[in-house]
């Protein structure tokens, strides 16, 4: 391997020096719960299973949306080639959560390790996958660098950058370059990505297409949905779905807006992280708005106004149940918004802000088809949300326009290119 650009060679002397303090920070993050305190060490680049025999496919995918999109390619692979050995990484408890959950036999889940010389290296040593799949843009240097350094075929599935990513890989070129130049297959996801890592690179991309329009969501089971269709009754509700801090209170002021029209509204609120489901009760006390606790399996009365959906995998029973939701993360800027396609799949038409910078080719689609209503503040939410209910939103056909025009055969595509990188090991060094 080449010499490292200076940025990349002090990258690795700092994160080599700071690597000490990694048990410290592991464990009072594990205090938190934000760590799975019986798997630290796999943290640490020290495995907690052995490797099996064969061919070794590793997807890591940094949280909850990344490791659906490994979870479906595992999948794939696993159908296409039985008795392929897949490791899937995560860096989350709720991601690790949902690989337990639905990772398909055969199929072995590890924390990814903390981004030093060592850990990355004994993890390289340890697990010696054939080839290497990051999903989205998570890219950590010393885990690409051993990696690659251990003789695997790097490949980079749905790449997706906003242009804040764009710009500093632009500004650190000469590292961007000798990082990313060492994947041998890159799929971007949009044009923005696909342009933006081709200038970086000096070379042509071309857009595969974004891999989570072809998850299908996983639906919720008929007797919990029956039981929540029980407890709404039939009120006017709306879901305002993976809420970031911020968002919140305009939010509850659209709801209280609805509120003085509408006595029994619902709001059905699920913040992208439910440990903050302390903090936003604080909030909704603060304005005296009564709710309940989903967390504790609390059901609202007809009088209580909002129902704190503080939990995880629940997002399609919400989906379901509602006439219409909001798709935060794109009410405040520099978080980037999140994916409407599950929404859409499930029937439920869409509202966003309008930063949704990190899905800006799935909202422009949306936008031509008339499927998403944009709004600017608590004002324009709550009469977004009024005109659904009373049938003049955009409707779900709209939606299912548009993702019909964005969709392709990107898992399929995608699945033969990695088995041929399995099929054509690169040198071991």
């Amino acid at each position: 391997m080449t010499a490292l650009p200076p940025a990349l060679s002090l990258y690795r002397l700092a994160s080599g020096l700071a690597a000490p303090l990694a048990p410290a920070l592991l464990s009072s993050r594990a205090a938190k719960g934000k760590e799975d305190e019986s798997r630290v060490a796999e943290r640490l680049g020290r495995a907690s299973l052995p490797r099996p025999e064969g061919s070794l496919v590793w997807i890591h995918g940094a949280s909850v949306g990344e490791s659906r999109v490994a979870l479906t390619l595992a999948g794939a692979l696993i159908a296409a080639r039985p008795g392929l050995n897949v490791l899937l990484t995560s860096g989350t408890v709720t991601s690790a959560a949902l690989v337990g959950r639905e990772a398909p036999p055969g199929v072995i889940h590890q924390y990814i390790p903390a981004d030093t010389p060592g850990a990355a290296r004994r993890f390289a040593a340890h697990w010696k996958p054939d080839v290497a799949v990051f999903v989205e843009s998570e890219l950590w240097p010393n885990l690409i660098l051993e990696t690659a350094r251990s003789g695997a075929r790097l490949a980079l599935v749905n790449a997706r950058m906003n242009e804040s990513s764009l710009r500093r890989w632009q500004r650190w070129q000469r590292s961007g370059k000798a990082l990313v130049g060492l994947f041998d297959w890159i799929s971007p996801a949009d044009g923005r990505t696909a342009r933006g890592l081709g200038q970086l690179l000096g070379r042509k991309l071309s857009v595969a297409g974004n891999l989570k329009l072809e998850i299908l969501p996983p639906m919720p089971s008929r007797d919990k949905l029956a039981a929540a269709r029980t407890i709404v009754n039939g009120r006017p509700l709306w879901v305002a779905a993976s809420t970031h801090a911020g968002e919140e209170e305009i939010v509850l002021d659209a709801h209280q807006h609805l509120l003085a029209r509408h006595r029994d509204a619902l709001l059905i609120l699920v913040p992208r992280h439910p440990d903050r489901a302390s903090a936003i009760g604080n909030l909704m006390e603060q304005r005296q708005l009564g709710f309940a606790l989903r967390s504790r399996r609390e059901a609202p009365g007809q009088d209580t106004p909002v129902w704190l959906a503080d939990t995880l995998g629940e997002m399609s029973l919400w989906f379901e149940l509602a006439p219409v939701a909001l798709i935060a993360g794109s009410l405040k800027p520099a978080i980037g918004g999140h994916n409407p396609i599950e929404a859409t799949r499930l029937g439920c038409p869409v509202i966003s802000g309008p930063w949704r910078d990190s899905f800006s080719d799935i909202f422009d689609a949306y936008e031509t088809y008339g499927a998403v209503t944009t709004v600017q503040d608590a004002a324009g939410l709550a009469e977004a949300v009024r005109r659904h209910w009373a049938g003049e939103g955009a409707g779900i056909s709209a939606g299912q326009a548009a993702l019909s025009a964005l969709t392709g055969n990107v898992l399929e595509t995608t699945t033969r290119k990695l088995l041929a990188l399995v099929d054509t090991p690169a040198e071991k060094s």
